[in-house]
């Protein structure tokens, strides 16, 4: 796909992230793709999806770019979010518009670089690579490996970057003068996705605040259980 392309189509727009796990309600290719039609008619602008199946599933379901990205574990690292060429190949098979990797510093499994992931898609594609990252020298770096773009995904999530509850504003903030920045993680209101572009963000991304109607439940009901017994008595 065409960066400039992309990015125009992104501009100022939410991408989702739909993605559900093993034993998650919704778990399956066919509710993702579901998922993201539902997404597609709210008005998201493209889509983040993980796995094959689910990618393939959704390229047929919605005539939006996929941002596609592979979660595996491996015992040597803790990094695994498209971690090796064995996942990026399986998106490479899918015809996935952009490849979403973990761009931070931390070793990956069998000591393969960010570089030469990035050099092995390249060679074998046109796949835009979106750099996911925790850390301001990282998305520094995430650049200069041969991402497009990066995403500040992982912040609070290496034990190294900013640790907060909150939307990493301030991580969105140092970047955007400098490079294209999607905003990711933590976001949980409307709100806080319009907030982010008063700190430079290209585009957002919004997963569970979204796609996950379990954890969405959940903090309807805690909140209800939270507030039983404090009835306000309106003022005559």
């Amino acid at each position: 796909m065409i960066k400039e392309e992309f990015l125009d189509h992104i501009k100022h727009k939410l991408i989702v992230s739909c993605q559900a796990y093993p034993g998650d309600p919704l778990f399956g290719a066919d509710m993702m793709a579901r998922m993201s039609a539902a997404a597609q008619e709210g008005g998201a602008a493209a889509i983040r999806a993980n796995g094959r199946d689910d990618i393939t599933a959704i390229k047929k379901a919605v005539a939006l770019p996929v941002i596609g990205i592979v979660k595996r574990d491996y015992d040597d690292s803790s990094v695994y979010i498209t971690p090796t060429v064995n996942e990026v190949d399986e998106l490479l098979d899918t015809g996935v518009d952009v490849i979403a990797l973990d761009a931070t510093q931390r070793k990956r499994p069998g000591g393969v670089t960010l570089k030469e992931l990035t050099e092995y898609i390249r060679n074998r594609s046109d796949c835009l690579i979106m750099g996911d990252i925790s850390t301001v020298a990282e998305g520094k770096a995430a650049m200069k490996a041969g991402c497009d773009f990066i995403s500040t995904t992982l912040s609070g999530y290496t034990h190294y970057s900013r640790q907060s509850a909150e939307v990493d504003f301030t991580l969105i903030n140092e970047l955007a003068d400098e490079f294209t920045v999607i905003a990711e993680g933590k976001i949980q209101t409307p709100e806080q996705a319009a907030e982010a572009f008063n700190y430079g963000a290209h585009a957002v991304v919004v997963g569970t605040a979204i796609t996950r109607p379990e954890v969405i439940t959940s903090r309807f009901a805690a909140k209800i259980k939270e507030s039983r017994g404090t009835k306000k008595v309106q003022g005559r």
